[in-house]
């Protein structure tokens, strides 16, 4: 999908990067280190390719016209915006994001991708992080489930692998059975073999956003939060084009840019962002 910025705009924002790339360049130091080649690309051809999800509703997915829209779209529409140039966004998989910046295919990805240390050798994720997801449930609202010490002694659906499995069975009391992927666990649910799904919140976020679990909530607050982060090629990570991306977020965080548009798209809001904004904010403001 390709969004278009006014000429003006673009024309500002070329004159802008240029004479930041520039800079960085007659630094020998950091010419060196820095080639910026994906930065100069983008602003070689006036348009920056952003790798999105399009399944994972509402942070990236295709609406009835067939347009990726979503969260993490905004956002990618406001890298275009920062940089002068117009959007085209491509779709990504967990399976195959990183490979997509490695390869060049894209230039940036914001992408639903928790940040790990095993991602940092190979995509430059670079901070502050600009979302979390943590553990939670889903689960019938008739139940009026209120704390996690609701689930002692109950039989919880999980998936098999997931980490939290053995959590909620050992700070909670809970009976987890495992099963092999969502979709038999969340069949389970509607069969009524457990109480809950325990799971990351972010995707039971996006199921409940789907319509297809009107009768089913997530009542609980979340916990073992596990950071996000997009990134940029890893030769990159501390370049111009990384700095850019970095700066970009602190101030989405500490504008509450992002708390503005988990409101427009409808996500259940996160301490998260809110603990985040009121970190960053300016100790000199009314």
């Amino acid at each position: 999908m390709k969004m278009r910025t006014p000429i003006n705009k673009l024309a500002t924002g070329l004159a802008t990067l240029a004479a930041v790339v520039a800079g960085f360049a007659s630094n020998p130091a950091h010419s060196e280190a820095c080639s910026n080649d994906t930065l100069k690309r983008i602003m070689d051809r006036g348009k920056v390719v952003i790798g999105v999800k399009a399944d994972y509703k509402p942070w990236g997915y295709k609406n009835s016209d067939g347009e990726i829209v979503g969260m993490e779209i905004d956002m990618a529409q406001g890298v275009a915006d920062t940089l002068g140039v117009e959007l085209e966004t491509v779709a990504v998989q967990s399976s195959n994001r990183m490979q997509f910046l490695e390869q060049g295919k894209i230039d940036i990805m914001i992408a639903t991708m928790s940040d790990r240390a095993d991602r940092r050798k190979i995509v430059g994720i670079v901070g502050p992080n600009y979302y979390t997801s943590g553990t939670n449930i889903m689960a019938p609202k008739a139940l009026g489930i209120t704390s996690w010490e609701d689930l002692k002694g109950k039989p919880v659906c999980g998936k098999q692998g997931a980490f939290y499995n053995k959590i909620v069975e050992e700070r909670y009391g809970a009976e987890v059975t495992a099963f092999t992927g969502n979709a038999e666990a969340k069949q389970a649910l509607r069969d009524k073999k457990c109480i809950a799904w325990v799971y990351d919140d972010s995707s039971i976020m996006s199921d409940l956003s789907s319509g297809n679990w009107d009768d089913f909530e997530m009542p609980l607050a979340s916990e073992d939060d596990n950071p996000w982060g997009l990134a940029v090629p890893l030769a990159e990570k501390d370049c111009v084009l990384g700095n850019m991306m970095s700066g970009l977020q602190y101030n989405w965080l500490q504008s509450g840019k992002l708390i503005e548009l988990e409101a427009k798209w409808g996500i259940q809001e996160t301490a998260f962002l809110k603990s985040q904004k009121e970190k960053l904010a300016d100790w000199l403001a009314d």
